[in-house]
């Protein structure tokens, strides 16, 4: 069905067929209730955290998180304090990942804001579950996920500039050799809106403009799958080839919408993660309802002597990077390994976290041509826009390789459709 993705570490060639298991996943309403409302007391806490440390920095004056964690994350940008997104909406589409213990409680493993990927991969595995097994979705109350792209799209019209009848909607990719190109595609086709490349904008008489075969034509929205610090040469990376030169004015002065805000990367850090239940408790008051993986900071000279000493049991990760990179995985690891880590820990203990190996549950797959139980977590997607809507179910990514703990598609990983299931 041309589903793919790319490696961009493999040399066997640009795309990949996404591998998908067809046994589903099946989750209760009951279970699947307490997760989404869980994930919308996550998101509403950290767009306050966005909006605040962007702004006036309460939490940090209140000494809730330290000031230097904030300012050496790699997703903090000093170039968007003081920015004033629409209806201070930061984090427009996020996607939660979240693991599943052997106690049976649910667990956030990670919050992806900058330009989370995968949904496409949700939709056509539904596709495909539907046309092969029709008669069970006529029989069973499985909750559809078709509606995003149109969520979607509702969301980032609630961006655009006011009292415009017609707003332009585009999505922005940094082109065909990316790793979730497929999805930029599916998506920009699901919504009906144009898919573009920075050298296809041009910033002209203040407004952002898109080259057409009539001429310019004024762009109102950009749904960006194109990273901060790629995205304005003129600000950030002065050799960006991605971005469109003057995109930050036209966004300071409110004549476009960004979808994520620029400077939500911060919250992807894995250092302010473990931070997460402090700012619920923060802004709203309230006890956190899903459980952050206990985790320890390796900048703090009391815990990071606690993980030298237990690198054989722990899985160290490193802050700002993604998709299984940059982590040792402790019980699988020799000695060399773990002493290479070791020296990168207290050589920049800032760039490291370090957490207990999870009891990851296990569902059905089929490897070959028999019943394996494989490792799993869930990718729900939420969108903020005048409310926050959770997509039921997400993606369920599977560890295809035997007794692996690795489930992200860049390291063998699969996907499987996700049922939430209603009695």
């Amino acid at each position: 069905m041309g589903v793919t993705f790319n490696v961009y570490s493999d040399n066997e060639g640009a795309e990949r067929i996404f591998p998908f298991d067809i046994i589903p996943r099946v989750l209760s309403s009951e279970d699947w209730a307490k997760l989404e409302k869980g994930l919308k007391q996550r998101i509403f806490a950290l767009n306050q955290f966005l909006r605040d440390i962007y702004g006036e920095q309460k939490i940090i004056r209140d000494s809730v998180i330290p000031e230097e964690l904030i300012l050496s994350s790699k997703g903090f940008l000093k170039q968007c304090i003081g920015l004033r997104p629409p209806e201070d909406i930061w984090c427009h589409i996020t996607g939660t990942d979240l693991v599943r213990d052997r106690d049976g409680e649910w667990y956030v493993l990670e919050d992806n804001l900058r330009c989370p990927s995968g949904v496409s991969y949700v939709l056509e595995s539904r596709r495909v579950m539907k046309s092969t097994l029709p008669l069970v979705f006529n029989t069973m109350k499985i909750q559809p996920v078709e509606e995003y792209p149109s969520h979607l799209l509702e969301t980032l019209l609630n961006l655009a500039p006011n009292h415009l009848p017609d707003p332009t909607v585009v999505l922005l990719t940094p082109g065909m050799y990316n790793s979730a190109y497929f999805e930029h595609s599916f998506l920009a086709q699901q919504m009906g809106v144009e898919l573009v490349e920075g050298r296809d904008l041009v910033v002209a008489d203040g407004y952002l403009q898109m080259r057409t075969t009539k001429g310019l034509k004024r762009v109102d929205v950009i749904y960006r799958r194109v990273d901060d610090e790629y995205i304005d040469p003129l600000v950030f990376r002065p050799d960006s080839l991605l971005g469109i030169p003057g995109l930050m004015e036209v966004y300071r002065n409110g004549r476009l919408g960004l979808a994520n805000a620029l400077g939500t990367g911060v919250a992807d850090d894995k250092v302010i993660y473990a931070f997460v239940p402090a700012m619920i408790r923060y802004y709203l008051g309230e006890e956190p309802i899903l459980s952050n993986v206990p985790t320890f900071l390796c900048w703090e000279p009391q815990q990071q002597s606690h993980v030298l000493a237990n690198l054989d049991k722990l899985v160290v990760k490193s802050a700002d990077e993604s998709g299984g990179y940059g982590m040792l995985i402790g019980p699988h690891s020799t000695q060399a390994q773990r002493d290479d880590f070791a020296e990168k820990i207290k050589a920049n203990p800032r760039k490291y976290i370090a957490q207990p190996t999870l009891a990851l549950s296990r569902v059905p797959s089929l490897i070959g041509d028999q019943f394996e139980g494989c490792h799993v977590d869930l990718r729900p997607y939420i969108l903020y826009g005048k409310e926050i809507y959770v997509n039921p179910g997400g993606l369920t990514r599977v560890a295809l390789k035997k007794g692996s703990l690795v489930v992200n598609s860049s390291q063998g990983g699969g996907s499987k459709d996700t049922w939430v299931v209603c009695k």
